[in-house]
């Protein structure tokens, strides 16, 4: 089974990912993971990485391809595998169709969470960390005893750069402009085999949604 799971940046995606896989056996390989060990591995394409990702740039696509292609055809994964965060532009998954179809082993499926802007603003800027013990809380749904103090070593939390609200919407607008056409070419190219799931919901409720929708697609 070969799956892509696609969806904005706070949409749920890592932690539903991580459900899928263990449910069907599959390999999980997150772009953001591979690209760390790569750059930590000391690989040329390592090196490569380690350039734009330092100035943070963009990564460009043949790079992207490369370091993702090394990583599929290394993995073996009985029961195959979960792509989270490849590809993110129309180029990338071009270049994913080709190296499938060379391995005779095309997509089952591209699932597609979906969440309103609104709540995945409230959902990333609400979080905050304990810079002591790394405990998550969140301001809204999960949050300390005390405000903005640590319950266990009663640190104060912080907020990242990249969860303040300015730097969220960006990233929406980034996700909006480079992988929104993504899912516009598997419609295109595959519409059968591509289905939205509302991420909206409590996460136990998306990740049964998530399972009938791969269950099916992969057994059309």
């Amino acid at each position: 089974m070969r799956v892509v799971l696609m969806g904005p940046p706070g949409a749920g995606k890592g932690t539903q990912a991580k459900r899928l896989a263990e449910k069907f056996r599959m390999a999980h390989l997150s772009s953001g993971d591979i690209f760390r060990a790569e750059k930590a591995g000391g690989s040329a394409l390592g090196a490569k990485l380690a350039e734009y990702m330092s100035a943070g740039k963009l990564v460009p696509d043949e790079i992207v391809v490369d370091v993702m292609a090394k990583a599929i055809r290394e993995c073996s994964a009985g029961g195959g595998l979960l792509l989270d965060g490849f590809p993110r532009t129309v180029p990338q998954a071009q270049a994913l169709d080709k190296q499938l179809a060379a391995s005779r082993t095309p997509l089952d499926a591209v699932v597609v969470i979906t969440a309103d802007d609104e709540q995945i603003v409230r959902r990333i800027t609400g979080r905050r960390s304990c810079p002591k013990c790394g405990r998550i809380y969140h301001t809204e749904f999960m949050p300390p005893r005390e405000n903005n103090v640590c319950d266990d070593d009663k640190a104060t939390l912080d907020q990242r750069a990249d969860d303040k609200e300015d730097v969220v919407r960006q990233r929406l607008e980034a996700y909006y402009r480079q992988t929104e056409p993504v899912i516009g070419y598997y419609r295109q190219s595959n519409g059968e085999h591509v289905v939205e799931v509302d991420g909206n919901r409590a996460p136990e409720e998306v990740t049964a949604s998530l399972i009938e929708a791969v269950s099916r697609l992969a057994g059309a």
